[in-house]
């Protein structure tokens, strides 16, 4: 056990804390923080994969049905008018890699109830201001269109108006209800977030539909596999220098120290060889 006493020096005590806190945060927060992602992504197109091959169905019966229930992606249809004067955009949002805004308005159901839709996307003049904002259609319509998840609000970026039209930096029920000073029924999502419409193309009001993700999973599996390859690896690593100090320490006392000599001659001096603990010293600074 002596020989491992080195291991209490200050130094190697430090480089052991380091090496359990990051094999400890790569066990327990990096890679499930990317297997997480993996999972959500891989969720998230299986439900638009779904959807695709689905039917549309009445959003009364995703309104009155299950509140658990996974509903984003999902095609819809409703019936019912578009409320006037209901027009809210979206800012920084991007149309072809150009500036953009998302057109929103509220459209009321046939049973009274009113939804929060996406109505799509539509290019900024010269970067900078949105353009002329065509109503949507008068009368009862029947449309298509997506549930979408609320995206939440940003705390620093409030509703304004600006160039004549109401001005959000998201699209959120609560928060534009608030801005229309109209009750919105979020449309339940089977999260803690209240869903819209996003409108299909070619349907009544519709300008550039926002495109669907691409169905990738993209790189968080790797990464997670990675997190926790390097969770290995450090503890492995300490491991090795561990060894390595230890074969170094069993060469260092191998090698015998040269004896003295009693009568050196003046005109022939005779070379010295370190003794052990003078080799160890010049190594860390101070006998081990």
């Amino acid at each position: 056990m002596r020989k491992l006493t080195f291991l209490l020096r200050p130094s190697w005590l430090i480089l052991a804390v380091i090496v359990a806190a990051f094999a400890y945060l790569c066990f327990t927060v990096l890679a499930p923080w990317q297997l997480g992602k993996n999972d959500s992504t891989e969720h998230r197109n299986q439900l638009i994969a779904d959807s695709v091959q689905a039917d549309p169905v009445a959003v009364t019966d995703v309104l009155d049905g299950d509140s658990d229930t996974h509903t984003e992606w999902r095609k819809v249809t409703a019936t019912g008018a578009f409320v006037p004067e209901s027009t809210v955009l979206v800012r920084l949002r991007h149309l072809d890699g150009a500036p953009g805004y998302a057109v929103l308005a509220a459209f009321r159901l046939d049973d009274g109830r009113t939804l929060l839709v996406d109505r799509g996307l539509v290019a900024s003049v010269d970067g900078t201001r949105p353009p002329a904002i065509a109503d949507p259609p008068a009368g009862p319509q029947r449309i298509e269109a997506r549930v979408r998840a609320s995206e939440g609000v940003v705390p620093d970026k409030t509703p304004s108006t600006q160039d004549g039209f109401r001005q959000v930096y998201t699209v959120d029920t609560t928060q534009e209800s608030a801005v229309l000073g109209t009750p919105l029924t979020p449309i339940p999502t089977g999260t803690d977030k209240g869903g819209y419409l996003q409108l299909a193309a070619d349907q009544p009001g519709a300008f550039t539909p926002t495109p669907l993700p691409q169905l990738d999973a993209g790189p968080y599996l790797s990464y997670g596999l990675q997190w926790l390859a390097f969770g290995l690896m450090a503890p492995l690593g300490l491991g090795y220098f561990v060894v390595a100090e230890l074969k170094a320490r069993r060469r260092d006392r191998a090698q015998p120290s040269a004896p003295t000599n009693p009568t050196p001659t003046v005109d022939t001096p005779t070379p010295t060889q370190p003794t052990t603990e003078a080799r160890l010293a010049d190594r860390y600074g101070r006998n081990r």
